[in-house]
Protein backbone atom coordinates (compact mmCIF):
# COMPACT_ATOMS: atom_id res chain seq x y z
CA UNK A 1 0.00 0.00 0.00
CA UNK A 2 1.46 3.13 -1.18
CA UNK A 3 0.45 6.39 1.37
CA UNK A 4 0.97 10.07 -0.08
CA UNK A 5 0.51 13.21 1.31
CA UNK A 6 0.31 16.54 0.29
CA UNK A 7 0.81 19.65 2.18
CA UNK A 8 1.05 23.35 1.56
CA UNK A 9 3.27 24.80 4.53
CA UNK A 10 2.95 28.37 3.97
CA UNK A 11 7.09 28.55 4.44
CA UNK A 12 8.40 25.24 5.66
CA UNK A 13 11.07 27.11 7.88
CA UNK A 14 8.08 28.75 9.60
CA UNK A 15 5.99 25.38 9.74
CA UNK A 16 9.27 23.28 11.15
CA UNK A 17 8.85 25.44 14.20
CA UNK A 18 5.25 24.46 14.24
CA UNK A 19 5.24 21.08 14.36
CA UNK A 20 6.21 19.68 10.66
CA UNK A 21 8.29 17.16 11.69
CA UNK A 22 6.39 15.51 14.86
CA UNK A 23 3.38 15.23 11.71
CA UNK A 24 5.88 13.43 9.04
CA UNK A 25 7.85 11.19 11.14
CA UNK A 26 3.74 10.31 12.82
CA UNK A 27 1.95 9.99 9.26
CA UNK A 28 4.72 7.49 7.66
CA UNK A 29 4.38 8.09 3.51
CA UNK A 30 6.32 6.84 1.30
CA UNK A 31 6.06 10.39 -0.29
CA UNK A 32 5.40 13.63 0.97
CA UNK A 33 4.60 16.42 -1.17
CA UNK A 34 4.77 20.23 0.47
CA UNK A 35 4.23 23.58 -1.69
CA UNK A 36 5.21 27.01 -0.73
CA UNK A 37 8.53 26.69 0.78
CA UNK A 38 9.16 30.17 0.68
CA UNK A 39 13.05 29.50 0.61
CA UNK A 40 16.30 29.43 -1.34
CA UNK A 41 18.59 26.89 -1.70
CA UNK A 42 20.68 26.07 1.67
CA UNK A 43 18.47 27.77 3.71
CA UNK A 44 17.00 25.06 5.66
CA UNK A 45 18.76 21.63 6.78
CA UNK A 46 15.57 18.64 6.85
CA UNK A 47 16.84 15.32 9.10
CA UNK A 48 14.76 13.05 6.71
CA UNK A 49 16.28 9.78 7.01
CA UNK A 50 15.08 7.32 4.37
CA UNK A 51 14.08 10.00 2.22
CA UNK A 52 15.37 11.27 -0.99
CA UNK A 53 14.43 15.09 -0.97
CA UNK A 54 13.97 16.88 -4.40
CA UNK A 55 13.50 20.66 -4.41
CA UNK A 56 12.36 23.40 -6.86
CA UNK A 57 13.50 26.91 -5.72
CA UNK A 58 11.98 30.22 -7.22
CA UNK A 59 14.13 32.58 -8.01
CA UNK A 60 12.60 35.54 -5.60
CA UNK A 61 13.01 34.98 -2.60
CA UNK A 62 10.55 33.87 0.26
CA UNK A 63 8.06 32.82 -2.20
CA UNK A 64 6.08 30.02 -3.60
CA UNK A 65 8.72 26.43 -4.58
CA UNK A 66 8.23 22.82 -4.22
CA UNK A 67 9.58 19.88 -2.86
CA UNK A 68 8.96 16.02 -2.95
CA UNK A 69 10.31 14.10 0.05
CA UNK A 70 10.45 10.00 -1.01
CA UNK A 71 11.67 6.70 0.26
CA UNK A 72 11.78 4.82 -3.40
CA UNK A 73 14.38 6.93 -5.52
CA UNK A 74 12.58 7.88 -8.71
CA UNK A 75 13.90 6.96 -12.09
CA UNK A 76 14.01 10.61 -13.29
CA UNK A 77 13.22 14.23 -11.91
CA UNK A 78 12.32 17.14 -14.07
CA UNK A 79 12.17 20.74 -12.26
CA UNK A 80 9.06 22.95 -14.16
CA UNK A 81 6.62 22.50 -17.24
CA UNK A 82 8.23 23.93 -19.78
CA UNK A 83 6.90 27.87 -19.41
CA UNK A 84 9.34 30.09 -18.49
CA UNK A 85 7.09 32.39 -15.84
CA UNK A 86 6.40 28.74 -14.22
CA UNK A 87 9.75 27.55 -13.99
CA UNK A 88 11.33 30.77 -12.07
CA UNK A 89 8.52 30.79 -9.33
CA UNK A 90 9.71 26.70 -9.08
CA UNK A 91 5.90 25.14 -8.68
CA UNK A 92 6.32 22.03 -9.90
CA UNK A 93 7.86 18.69 -10.26
CA UNK A 94 7.91 16.05 -11.53
CA UNK A 95 9.18 12.51 -10.87
CA UNK A 96 8.69 9.46 -12.58
CA UNK A 97 8.44 6.00 -10.76
CA UNK A 98 8.05 2.44 -12.23
CA UNK A 99 4.83 2.12 -12.17
CA UNK A 100 3.38 5.87 -12.09
CA UNK A 101 3.85 9.82 -12.94
CA UNK A 102 3.90 11.95 -9.81
CA UNK A 103 3.60 15.99 -10.49
CA UNK A 104 3.64 18.50 -7.64
CA UNK A 105 2.18 21.74 -7.85
CA UNK A 106 1.69 25.16 -6.58
CA UNK A 107 -1.10 26.87 -9.24
CA UNK A 108 -0.52 30.30 -9.23
CA UNK A 109 -3.29 32.12 -7.00
CA UNK A 110 -5.53 34.65 -9.52
CA UNK A 111 -4.96 37.22 -7.15
CA UNK A 112 -8.23 39.19 -5.13
CA UNK A 113 -8.49 41.81 -8.04
CA UNK A 114 -8.09 38.58 -10.20
CA UNK A 115 -5.09 40.14 -12.30
CA UNK A 116 -3.59 37.09 -12.37
CA UNK A 117 -6.59 35.21 -13.88
CA UNK A 118 -5.30 35.03 -17.33
CA UNK A 119 -1.28 34.05 -16.09
CA UNK A 120 -3.60 31.69 -14.18
CA UNK A 121 -5.83 29.97 -17.03
CA UNK A 122 -3.06 30.23 -19.27
CA UNK A 123 -0.92 28.13 -16.64
CA UNK A 124 -4.07 25.15 -16.54
CA UNK A 125 -3.89 24.87 -20.29
CA UNK A 126 -0.19 24.17 -19.94
CA UNK A 127 -0.66 21.76 -17.17
CA UNK A 128 -3.75 20.05 -18.49
CA UNK A 129 -1.90 19.47 -21.84
CA UNK A 130 1.27 18.42 -19.91
CA UNK A 131 -0.14 15.54 -17.79
CA UNK A 132 -2.45 14.26 -20.66
CA UNK A 133 0.92 13.94 -22.39
CA UNK A 134 2.27 12.27 -19.42
CA UNK A 135 -0.55 10.03 -19.27
CA UNK A 136 0.10 8.17 -22.57
CA UNK A 137 3.58 7.68 -20.75
CA UNK A 138 2.29 5.90 -17.33
CA UNK A 139 -0.43 6.78 -14.77
CA UNK A 140 -0.38 10.32 -13.70
CA UNK A 141 -0.55 11.19 -9.89
CA UNK A 142 -1.16 14.74 -9.93
CA UNK A 143 -1.42 16.64 -5.86
CA UNK A 144 -0.54 19.91 -4.46
CA UNK A 145 -2.65 23.17 -3.67
CA UNK A 146 -5.04 23.51 -7.53
CA UNK A 147 -5.87 27.06 -5.16
CA UNK A 148 -9.65 26.34 -6.77
CA UNK A 149 -12.64 24.56 -4.95
CA UNK A 150 -14.17 22.85 -7.34
CA UNK A 151 -18.00 22.51 -6.59
CA UNK A 152 -20.29 24.47 -4.02
CA UNK A 153 -19.48 21.73 -1.40
CA UNK A 154 -16.00 22.60 -1.77
CA UNK A 155 -16.23 25.43 0.09
CA UNK A 156 -18.45 27.13 3.50
CA UNK A 157 -20.32 30.21 1.43
CA UNK A 158 -20.14 28.98 -2.17
CA UNK A 159 -23.00 31.65 -3.36
CA UNK A 160 -21.43 34.58 -1.62
CA UNK A 161 -17.85 33.73 -2.73
CA UNK A 162 -18.62 32.69 -7.05
CA UNK A 163 -16.34 34.87 -8.78
CA UNK A 164 -13.79 35.41 -6.14
CA UNK A 165 -10.48 34.15 -6.81
CA UNK A 166 -10.47 30.59 -6.37
CA UNK A 167 -13.86 30.60 -7.31
CA UNK A 168 -14.27 32.38 -10.46
CA UNK A 169 -16.44 30.13 -12.92
CA UNK A 170 -13.31 30.09 -15.76
CA UNK A 171 -11.15 28.38 -12.45
CA UNK A 172 -13.70 25.96 -11.86
CA UNK A 173 -14.36 25.31 -15.90
CA UNK A 174 -10.62 24.63 -15.98
CA UNK A 175 -10.66 22.00 -13.60
CA UNK A 176 -13.64 20.30 -15.03
CA UNK A 177 -11.87 20.05 -18.30
CA UNK A 178 -9.21 18.75 -16.75
CA UNK A 179 -11.19 15.63 -15.19
CA UNK A 180 -12.98 15.15 -18.25
CA UNK A 181 -9.49 14.51 -19.78
CA UNK A 182 -8.87 11.28 -18.14
CA UNK A 183 -8.43 11.87 -14.24
CA UNK A 184 -10.52 11.69 -11.04
CA UNK A 185 -10.59 13.32 -8.40
CA UNK A 186 -9.38 11.22 -5.08
CA UNK A 187 -11.44 12.48 -2.46
CA UNK A 188 -14.35 13.00 -4.49
CA UNK A 189 -14.59 9.93 -5.93
CA UNK A 190 -14.50 7.99 -2.91
CA UNK A 191 -16.32 10.66 -1.13
CA UNK A 192 -18.94 12.33 -3.00
CA UNK A 193 -21.20 13.63 -0.60
CA UNK A 194 -19.03 14.78 1.87
CA UNK A 195 -19.22 18.27 3.07
CA UNK A 196 -17.52 20.70 5.05
CA UNK A 197 -14.30 18.98 4.29
CA UNK A 198 -11.61 21.42 4.10
CA UNK A 199 -8.26 21.92 3.21
CA UNK A 200 -7.31 26.33 3.82
CA UNK A 201 -8.91 28.60 6.51
CA UNK A 202 -8.26 31.90 6.25
CA UNK A 203 -6.07 33.33 9.27
CA UNK A 204 -8.77 35.86 10.34
CA UNK A 205 -9.95 35.22 13.76
CA UNK A 206 -12.20 32.49 14.62
CA UNK A 207 -12.23 31.16 11.17
CA UNK A 208 -10.44 28.00 11.34
CA UNK A 209 -12.17 27.04 14.65
CA UNK A 210 -15.23 27.64 12.97
CA UNK A 211 -14.56 25.70 9.81
CA UNK A 212 -15.08 28.45 7.22
CA UNK A 213 -13.22 26.65 4.93
CA UNK A 214 -11.97 25.73 1.17
CA UNK A 215 -10.95 22.17 0.03
CA UNK A 216 -8.69 23.58 -2.59
CA UNK A 217 -5.79 20.65 -1.93
CA UNK A 218 -6.11 17.56 -3.70
CA UNK A 219 -5.13 14.09 -5.50
CA UNK A 220 -5.74 13.94 -8.93
CA UNK A 221 -5.15 10.43 -10.50
CA UNK A 222 -5.46 9.30 -14.01
CA UNK A 223 -8.82 7.38 -14.27
CA UNK A 224 -6.56 3.78 -14.77
CA UNK A 225 -6.00 4.17 -11.41
CA UNK A 226 -9.38 5.19 -9.80
CA UNK A 227 -9.93 1.32 -8.67
CA UNK A 228 -6.61 1.21 -7.00
CA UNK A 229 -7.84 3.90 -4.13
CA UNK A 230 -8.69 2.75 -0.97
CA UNK A 231 -8.75 5.87 0.94
CA UNK A 232 -8.42 9.62 0.73
CA UNK A 233 -7.74 11.88 3.82
CA UNK A 234 -7.78 15.54 5.08
CA UNK A 235 -5.93 16.21 8.01
CA UNK A 236 -7.77 18.93 9.58
CA UNK A 237 -6.45 18.93 12.66
CA UNK A 238 -2.93 19.04 11.90
CA UNK A 239 -1.86 22.93 12.33
CA UNK A 240 1.21 24.41 11.14
CA UNK A 241 0.02 26.46 7.88
CA UNK A 242 -3.24 27.91 6.60
CA UNK A 243 -3.44 24.79 4.81
CA UNK A 244 -3.74 21.43 6.26
CA UNK A 245 -2.36 18.00 4.78
CA UNK A 246 -3.98 15.87 2.46
CA UNK A 247 -3.03 12.64 1.13
CA UNK A 248 -4.28 9.03 -0.51
CA UNK A 249 -3.93 5.01 0.14
CA UNK A 250 -2.90 3.26 -3.07
CA UNK A 251 -2.96 -0.21 -3.41
CA UNK A 252 -0.68 -0.92 -6.52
Amino acid sequence: MLKMVSWNVNGIRACVKKGFLDYFHSVDADIFCIQETKLQEGQIELPLDGYEQYWNYAERKGYSGTAVFTKQKPLSVSYGIGGKESEFEGRSLTLEFEQFILLNVYTPNSKRDLSRLGYRLQWEDEIRAYMKSLNTIKPVILCGDLNVAHQPIDLKNAAANRGNSGFTDEERNKMSLLLESGFVDSFRYLYPDAAERYSWWSYMNKVRERNIGWRIDYFIVSECLAPNLKDAFIHSDILGSDHCPVGILLDL
